[in-house]
């Protein structure tokens, strides 16, 4: 992993949550969320939180008789999560997956947002997962599909490919479309000690209101950004043009609607 890779700091934690996750996310959110509905008290975990979107998501759903930790390796993007969301019963964590501050079988639920693919060591974060959930409790994650099964971010990289032709920026393909191996992520959890788990498909619908939109959320909003600047920084409106420019190419200059696929993972 790039040291660029896991740095959502400076403008990108809010760009994210303005521009991207209303494209890539909330669909998935809203999918996770509805895997919780019997939960009806007790306390859950949300690990690598982000900028909120399932943090928003829980909140609206759940009744209050749950209490939500929501925690995130970056405190910048726990600041915009935090300036977002009013609910008290919400506590904000700085905590790193691979050793959370947390005591055992401390939650009935564990939830983690296409997060897991930063992880460098996942049998690690998996097993910190096991450890701090209660007896029958549920750890419930989802990772993006291969890249050419979401149409916005597969058609944003072979554009900047073309833009960059002699070194390509791969933050997509390497990271969070660089865990889809169904076969590995089972072995993976029953490394971790997980006996139960079930990994169901789930296509879901991007929609933005333009492509430029799209554009700004992908090039601005994600740790791509640092790839782009680090081969130029003064191309990165260059860049982001070049994206809107292939989306509408593809799919209109109005509001636009691709295709995304993920697993969603429930581990027990």
């Amino acid at each position: 992993m790039a040291s660029g890779d896991k740095a959502f700091t400076g403008s990108i934690p809010a760009i994210y949550d303005e521009y991207l996750v209303p494209v890539l996310f909330a669909p998935y959110a809203e999918d996770l969320v509805r895997r919780l509905g019997g939960m009806a008290g007790g306390r859950l975990l949300e690990i690598a939180a982000g900028s909120g979107a399932l943090t928003r998501a829980l909140a609206r759903a759940l009744p209050p008789a749950v209490a939500i930790v929501a925690s995130d390796l970056n405190q910048p993007m726990l600041d915009v999560s935090a300036a977002r969301i009013t609910d008290r019963r919400i506590e904000w964590r700085a905590a790193d997956a691979g050793a959370l501050p947390f005591d055992d079988r401390e939650f009935d639920a564990v939830v983690c947002q296409f997060g897991v693919m930063f992880c460098p060591d996942k049998i690690r974060a998996f097993a910190e997962a096991r450890r701090v959930l209660a007896a029958g409790g549920r750890y419930l994650f989802n990772v993006w599909d291969k890249l050419d099964t979401s149409e916005f971010s597969h058609v944003a990289i072979r554009a900047l490919a073309k833009l960059f032709p002699e070194d390509p920026p791969s933050f997509f393909e390497r990271i969070p479309h660089g865990y889809h191996d169904v076969a590995e992520i089972r072995e993976t959890l029953t490394a971790a000690g997980f006996a139960n788990t079930e990994i169901e498909t789930v296509e879901k619908s991007s929609r933005a209101p333009s492509p430029r939109a799209a554009a700004i959320g992908i090039c601005q909003g994600t740790p791509l950004r640092n790839e782009i600047e680090a081969r130029d920084a003064s191309r990165l409106e260059e860049a982001t043009d070049a994206v809107a420019a292939a989306l509408a190419a593809k799919f209109g200059s109005g509001a636009i609607e691709g295709r995304m696929r993920a697993f969603v993972v429930t581990a027990r």
